[in-house]
């Protein structure tokens, strides 16, 4: 079992790797919509205590998933090779939509497994979260 953690992606929030590998498989830690060496949130209006004023899940979106296909090419995989995602949603009503056209986009010739959930908050201030496992030669 090898960690792997990736000089693009932005830097955990917490103790734990980007990545691990076992065997032929590589599985991602939770992946969010930061950017690499700073606390900015793409599509994201902070207040001055730090409370989400409004965001943008599309940009949201497109950020997770360039943070995950980032990490995986770190790790010697790639986003075809991704099997299973699970996705945490912060608001399942107003963003499913949007986060489920994109998810068409970006995954139309080889979609993996997916299950997607609604829950109330995540660590830092963004309405999206990625679990992903994928494989890896």
């Amino acid at each position: 079992m090898s960690s792997i953690n990736s000089n693009k992606a932005p830097e955990p929030v917490g103790l734990y790797p980007h990545a691990r590998k076992v065997g032929n498989l590589l599985f991602l830690s939770g992946v969010g919509p930061r950017e690499k060496g700073t606390k900015i949130i793409p599509g994201v209006d902070l207040d001055k205590e730090g409370n989400i004023r409004s965001y943008d899940i599309a940009t949201q979106c497109h950020s997770v998933f360039n943070n995950v296909k980032l990490i995986l090419e770190a790790s010697g995989s790639s986003w075809d090779k991704i099997v299973d995602v699970t996705v945490f949603l912060t608001n399942m009503k107003d963003d499913f939509k949007i986060y489920n056209g994109l998810w068409a986009e970006y995954f139309k010739d080889n979609p993996p497994c997916r299950t997607t959930m609604e829950i109330n908050c995540l660590p830092t201030p963004i309405a999206i979260e990625l679990k992903v496992v994928a494989t890896i030669d």
